[in-house]
C-alpha cells in the first residue's frame, strides 16, 4: 500500500448542519433527510446525462461525478450530498478485471476462490484514485453549506462479489470460502479492508463531511458468522477514519439481527432497513451496550412505499419521524435505495414533510 497521510484536511466548517448535528446526537433545527441512491436513475437529468456512457468511465470522471452528485441536491433540497461512484471503484482502481453489467450489476472477470487468487490480487496504489479526490474538491467547492458523504463498500459485500463473481441471491460460493477456508477467507478480506481504507481516506483527505460504509450482503450471515467472519475487518476499516473526527455511518440490508454488532465495529451512526422499526433498533442497541452513549440512527422508509399513494407516505413519513425520536439523533433515509421508476417529485414532497415535522 502507498503511504497514506492521517492528518485531518481543511474542511468546511458545518457544525451546525442538521445533518452533522444529527449524527453527533444533538438536536438540529429540524431532522435531516438524504436518500440511499438520491442521485441515479429516478433522475431524468441523470439518465440524460449519462447517456452512452458507461457506469465505471462515469465513476473515474471528477466532472461528471459532481455533476451527477449535485443533482439531487438542486431538485430535492435535502441535507446531503452523496459522492456518485460504486461500491466496486476501489476494486478497478486496483486493477481488477471487473465491469458494471447494466441490468446485473457488477461482474468479475476472474472470481477469487482460493489462495492462489487471493495472492495474486495486486496492491492499489493511491494516486488510481485522483479522479475521486477531484470530484470531491469540485464538490466542496459548490456546496456551500450542504455536508457531502463520502462512502464505500465493506470487506464482506466486496468479498462476496469477488468470489461468487458478481450479484448472488444465496452467497453460497462465499459461505463455502468462508467456511471451509478461514485462512484464506481473512486473507482476502484483509486486503479487500486495504482497498476500502484508501479509498475512504482518499475521500476524507479531500474533504467529505461523513462517511457510509455499505455492507449490502451482511443481512446473508447469522450474528455468529458476522462477529467471526465479518466483524474484525469492518472494524479495522471504521477505526483507521476515527483521526478524522467525521461520523462514520454504517448500513446493511436485513440486518436487524446484526445491528449491535454493526455498532460495536465502530459506527457513530446505525442505518437501519424497513424492516425493523426505528424505536426497537434503538431499543436492541441500548439493551446490547447499557453503558454507551444513546444510539443515533438512521432509517429508514421502505421504498417501495413511494409507489403507494401520497396519504400512505405521509402516514409512514410521521410514523418513522416519531419513532426516530427514541434515539439521541434521527437521520431520515430509506430503508435501502432509492428504485429507478420512483417519482422524483415524490422524494421532493418527502424531503417538505419531514423538514415541516416538529
Amino acid at each position: 500500500m502507498g503511504k497514506v497521510t492521517t492528518a485531518s484536511p481543511v474542511r468546511r466548517d458545518l457544525a451546525n448542519a442538521p445533518l452533522l448535528a444529527a449524527a453527533s446526537g444533538q438536536t438540529p433545527e429540524r431532522t435531516p433527510v438524504w436518500f440511499m441512491r438520491q442521485a441515479g436513475r429516478s433522475l431524468p437529468e441523470y439518465r440524460k446525462l449519462r447517456e452512452g456512457v458507461a457506469m465505471l468511465q462515469a465513476c473515474f470522471t471528477p466532472e461528471m461525478v459532481a455533476e451527477v452528485t449535485l443533482q439531487p441536491i438542486r431538485r430535492h433540497d435535502v441535507d446531503a450530498a452523496i459522492l456518485f461512484s460504486d461500491i466496486v471503484v476501489p476494486l478497478k482502481a486496483a486493477g481488477i478485471d471487473l465491469d458494471i453489467v447494466p441490468g446485473t450489476g457488477p461482474v468479475v472477470a476472474e472470481p477469487v476462490r482460493d489462495e492462489r487468487a487471493v495472492n495474486a490480487l495486486p496492491e492499489l496504489d493511491p494516486a488510481s484514485l485522483d479522479p475521486v479526490a477531484e470530484a470531491v474538491r469540485l464538490l466542496t467547492a459548490q456546496l456551500g453549506d450542504v455536508p457531502l458523504i463520502g462512502f464505500a463498500g465493506a470487506p464482506f459485500t466486496l468479498a462476496s462479489y469477488l468470489i461468487e463473481g458478481g450479484p448472488s441471491r444465496h452467497h453460497e460460493r462465499t459461505k463455502a470460502l468462508m467456511k471451509a477456508q478461514p485462512d484464506v477467507w481473512h486473507a482476502l478480506l484483509d486486503r479487500i479492508a486495504d482497498y476500502t481504507v484508501e479509498f475512504l481516506k482518499t475521500q476524507i483527505g479531500a474533504g467529505v463531511d461523513a462517511v457510509q460504509l455499505f455492507d449490502s450482503w451482511a443481512g446473508a450471515l447469522s450474528e455468529a458468522d458476522y462477529r467471526e467472519f465479518v466483524f474484525p475487518h469492518s472494524q479495522r476499516v471504521l477505526a483507521a477514519l476515527a483521526f478524522a473526527g467525521v461520523p462514520r455511518i454504517h448500513f446493511g440490508v436485513g440486518t436487524a439481527e446484526l445491528l449491535p454488532a454493526m455498532r460495536e465495529a465502530g459506527a457513530d451512526v446505525v442505518g437501519v432497513d424497513w424492516r425493523l422499526p426505528l424505536d426497537e433498533a434503538v431499543r436492541r442497541l441500548e439493551a446490547a451496550a447499557p453503558d454507551a452513549p444513546k444510539p443515533v440512527v438512521q432509517g429508514n422508509l421502505d421504498p417501495a412505499v413511494l409507489f403507494a399513494g401520497w396519504d400512505v407516505v405521509e402516514r409512514e413519513v410521521r410514523r418513522i419521524v416519531a419513532e426516530g425520536k427514541a434515539a439521541a439523533g434521527h437521520v431520515f433515509n430509506l430503508g435501502h435505495g432509492v428504485m429507478p421508476e420512483t417519482d422524483p417529485a415524490v422524494l421532493t414532497r418527502v424531503v417538505e414533510l419531514v423538514h415541516s415535522i416538529r
